[in-house]
């Protein structure tokens, strides 16, 4: 039988091109090599402690109510409950002081004291205008996005002065104290890139705005899982499949079908097809560069981490690194190929909003390690070492914990290339012209096969983007059809955009 559609790979990217794909009706065959649906956004239970589950790679969401995408699949529709911290992330320092970046921004504005001033001027007007800021940073690099001008024109400027000021070393320019280049230094962290750079600043201003607006940055309620099991119920409720346990090795593996999408690195497409593309783009694919890695510890603990500072546990996101110099250094180090000795973390104790995630009295602790790539090392006393840093005691509470090394994390998701869980490197050029330089970003130069993971545009996170975008050209460029279906739940008619 030939499917109208084979998508490889089941991460949010390849269910959203699959959703989009089946509500106008197209036999729709997602295969995916592991036991498991949802790439970097389920929710497993590790064989820690008995009942206790862990976000394998993402685990809060800024992208689930701001993505384009996510707001037409509208997961409260669906039973999808983002539950907001009242603080969207910290920044502890070793000092006993800590930044912390309020749900409210004005309550923000007013904690950082004499910088306070300083960082409603970088990201007030990005927050008010935070539709236009997430259609700027999060289109498809090659063209304007419908509706951004002229009404975003400020809003477009403005973005694009931050990432020059905070992407190059005029990054201290405006500020007094260390606390609050600290709190955005976090926020660029994200990126996995040497700071300053232009990358990590595009970075930082963009989640750092989505913080105090929408719903900042939510925790699904029962883990990252919850977001895929929307996606799956609405593909097979549209008569799409889901085939698990199916690796794609080479074009054999491959169903018949009119159309392919691969939620994948360019290098697999090029294993899978081979000389079934063009010789260009084989080279353009190969040469795609990926960063450097994260290491993944997760931890069980009897209790909340102990802060120094109570109101960092209000936290949903907490990035361990200290001072702004602190972190350019341990980010450098890692460029350099170093481990560094208090490497840079990301953490999230999912129970500061969701109480369920809870049992018996212990509790999922969600922790990255910034690693050189391919780094088989185990990072645990490193992570263990450097939180204690800012939570005496964090010892004591732990129960059990558990390492995958940067060298590992391709065993269960094969995108993260030695750890690189951003799907390629972050650096501006790789941002603008990912994966090539090419007018369609998701083509690859063979009819009917298309890119559609983190490594086209927009680029990393959980928004579902990169596949929609992908399955909007598809729909044209194969099917004849010039128009978008309706994504709301269990509709089956086309709504007309002439953006696409």
């Amino acid at each position: 039988m030939t499917r109208d559609v084979v998508v490889v790979g089941s991460g949010p990217n390849g269910l959203a091109a699959a959703v989009t794909l089946a509500h106008v009706g197209l036999h729709v065959t997602v295969v995916e090599a592991q036991p498991t649906v949802g790439g970097g956004a389920r929710t497993l239970d590790l064989g820690l402690a008995d009942g206790i589950v862990h976000d394998v790679c993402s685990a809060v969401h800024p992208m689930a109510w701001a993505s384009p995408f996510f707001q037409q699949f509208d997961l409260a529709a669906r039973g999808v409950e983002l539950l907001t911290p009242e603080v969207s992330f910290a920044q502890p320092l070793a000092d006993g002081r800590a930044g912390l970046a309020y749900r409210d921004l004005d309550r923000t504005v007013d904690g950082l004291g004499v910088d306070g001033p300083a960082w409603r001027d970088v990201l007030g007007p990005l927050v008010a205008d935070h539709e236009h800021t997430v259609q700027l940073a999060l289109g498809d690099k090659r063209s304007i996005p419908a509706g951004l001008l002229p009404h975003g024109t400020k809003a477009a400027l403005h973005f694009g002065l931050e990432v020059l000021e905070q992407g190059t070393r005029a990054w201290d320019r405006r500020f007094s104290d260390d606390v609050a280049p600290a709190l955005l230094t976090g926020v660029a962290s994200h990126a996995i890139t040497p700071v300053p750079s232009l990358a990590a600043a595009g970075t930082a201003l963009l989640l750092a705005a989505l913080a105090h607006a929408g719903d900042g940055w939510p925790i699904p309620r029962g883990g990252s899982g919850a977001i895929v099991a929307a996606l799956v119920a609405d593909l097979r409720a549209h008569g799409g499949e889901v085939v698990t346990d199916h690796p794609v090795r080479s074009h054999a593996d491959l169903p018949p079908a009119h159309a392919y999408l691969f939620d994948t690195t360019p290098r697999a497409v090029v294993e899978i097809l081979g000389d079934r593309l063009p010789a260009r783009t084989r080279r353009q694919f190969l040469s795609f560069k990926h960063g450097n890695g994260a290491a993944k510890v997760d931890f069980v603990l009897s209790g909340p981490v102990p802060w120094t500072v109570p109101e960092v546990g209000l936290a949903g996101t907490v990035h361990v690194g200290g001072t702004r110099a602190e972190m350019a250094a341990a980010e450098a180090d890692v460029d350099a190929g170093r481990h560094a000795e208090r490497p840079t973390i990301l953490l999230s104790d999912p129970t500061v909003v969701d109480a369920g995630r809870a049992v018996g009295g212990l509790r999922p602790l969600w922790t990255y390690a910034h690693v050189p790539a391919h780094s088989d090392v185990d990072v645990t006393e490193a992570v263990t070492a450097h939180i204690e840093r800012y939570a005496p005691g964090f010892r004591d509470v732990v129960v059990a914990s558990r390492c995958v090394p940067a060298s590992r994390m391709a065993e269960h998701d094969a995108n993260y290339v030695g750890g690189d869980i951003a799907g390629g490197a972050t650096t501006m050029g790789q941002m603008l012209a990912r994966p090539t330089p090419r007018l369609n970003p998701y083509a690859t130069g063979r009819d009917g096969v298309y890119l559609c993971s983190a490594s086209t545009p927009p680029g990393p996170g959980v928004h579902g983007l990169s596949g929609w975008y992908a399955a909007r050209r598809v729909l044209r460029e194969v099917f004849c059809e010039p128009a978008v279906p309706d994504l709301a739940p269990f509709a089956r008619h086309l709504v007309d955009d002439p953006s696409i």
